[in-house]
């Protein structure tokens, strides 16, 4: 087992990487950790943000002091290590967890999915098997990172796996469905990028008028489902409505 690092991320958090592999495992400890620190706060504890492979827990160095025994010494870095490390010592890791699912529903190829045609080609697939492989596999989302509410999911098969674009796209639409390497993702803003789009969906990811923006966190496992383009525009439609009404 890999020796457990810990150290400090400025002056207001500390980072704790538990591997330097991407699995399962790993990621359910991440989980546990994630669960156990929004569960039970330390004074001055601001959030807790899971990575791949690392947990950053935020916290605010001045009320951590004020929280601490006058007889202890030691800085906010310090004290918040010694928090971290009597949890690590503690906490009982499951080998499964109890994960909510999400199905997602994609409108594949044309002009939702201009790069399915190259990923089929890729990987010398029909455009139908790219379709049925990206449906037929659950993809756990072990991060959401580089745009608000983007979820990195694993568990998509390698079998339509395919390199990003040598040149990335100035602007990627909202909803987007991409691979890239042996990962799948979903743009949740127009933003630019670089993977191979096969689809989009109408679901908006990232709704900033909610207490929580993100519609998907990390633990979530994501079912893709193909929808035509009728069903696309119908559903794009009450997902409009429902942001009017907020």
């Amino acid at each position: 087992m890999e020796p457990i690092e810990i150290n400090f991320m400025g002056d207001s958090a500390i980072i704790i990487r538990l591997s330097n592999t991407v699995n399962l495992e790993v990621h359910l400890k991440i989980q546990a950790i994630c669960n156990y620190f929004e569960s039970n706060p330390f004074k001055g504890m601001i959030e807790c943000v899971p990575s791949v492979v690392t947990v950053t827990v935020y916290y605010n160095p001045i009320e951590v002091l004020k929280n601490i025994k006058a007889s202890d010494k030691g800085n906010p870095f310090q004290v918040v290590k010694n928090i971290v490390l009597d949890v690590l010592h503690n906490i009982r890791y499951e080998k499964e967890e109890l994960s909510r699912i999400v199905e997602m529903p994609v409108c594949y190829g044309g002009v939702f999915g201009p790069d399915l045609d190259f990923v089929a080609r890729f990987n010398k697939l029909s455009i139908e098997e790219v379709i049925e492989i990206h449906c037929n596999y659950d993809n756990r989302v072990y991060m959401i990172g580089f745009a608000p509410g983007f979820p990195y999911l694993y568990g998509m098969s390698e079998r339509i796996a395919a390199p990003r674009k040598e040149t990335p796209s100035i602007s990627v639409p909202q909803g987007s469905v991409g691979i890239a390497g042996s990962q799948t993702g979903i743009y949740p803003i127009s933003t630019p990028g670089g993977w191979q789009v096969i689809g989009r969906t109408p679901i908006r990811l990232f709704r900033p008028e909610d207490e929580v923006p993100s519609l998907i966190r990390s633990g979530d496992i994501i079912r893709f489902k193909r929808i035509d383009e009728k069903e696309y525009y119908k559903i794009k439609k009450l997902e409009e409505e429902n942001e009017k009404c907020v």
